[in-house]
């Protein structure tokens, strides 16, 4: 039953962007399929929980250069275990940005990913099924970079091309101009 409020946030989601339909119900048939979803040692790959943040303009997005795949991204991480993917998207931008003044602009999900991870090390290649928020930033704008991270930047959100051409990058970018 761990799973309910996920699968509950997919089908909304579905309803909402039904042009991302296929992503969405793979996503969901993964979530009914492994129990064990939320945990990073499940082989075929697990849930993570990202966060899109704006500035308080909403003119701008604060991406991570993230340490172990040396690409920008958006802050997030692994659910650990907890099925409340919110919150794990709230805490992986607290522990990579410092930031405290971030409000969920929304509590339905803002886009959906899956993405492969390549082998490292140990750890075979896997896929992580993202979950992102979008959250705004409502106080001050300051970050501390990580030690997950080799540099964090406010970029405009017209200039992302110049740190990603990644393709769902892009589409939160125009999801996230339209609510302005």
């Amino acid at each position: 039953m761990h799973r309910q409020t996920l699968i509950a946030l997919l089908d909304r989601y579905v309803t909402r962007y039904p042009s991302e339909a296929d992503t969405a119900l793979r996503f969901r048939d993964f979530v009914i399929r492994n129990p064990g979803c939320f945990e990073r040692h499940l082989a075929e790959g697990h849930v993570t929980g990202s966060a899109w943040i704006v500035d308080s303009t909403g003119e701008r997005t604060l991406l991570t250069h993230h340490r172990k795949l040396n690409i920008w991204l958006q802050p997030g991480g692994h659910a650990d275990g907890d099925p409340d993917v919110l919150a794990v998207a709230r805490r992986e931008c607290f522990e990579e940005t410092g930031l405290t003044d971030i409000v969920a602009v929304s509590e339905e999900i803002f886009d959906l990913d899956i993405h492969g991870i390549p082998a490292r090390k140990e750890i075979p290649g896997h896929y992580h099924y993202d979950v992102r928020f979008l959250f705004r930033v409502v106080g001050d704008h300051e970050f501390v970079v990580s030690e997950e991270s080799h540099d964090l930047a406010w970029v405009p959100l017209e200039k992302l091309e110049d740190y990603t051409t990644e393709w769902s990058m892009r589409r939160m970018r125009e999801k996230a101009l339209g609510v302005r």
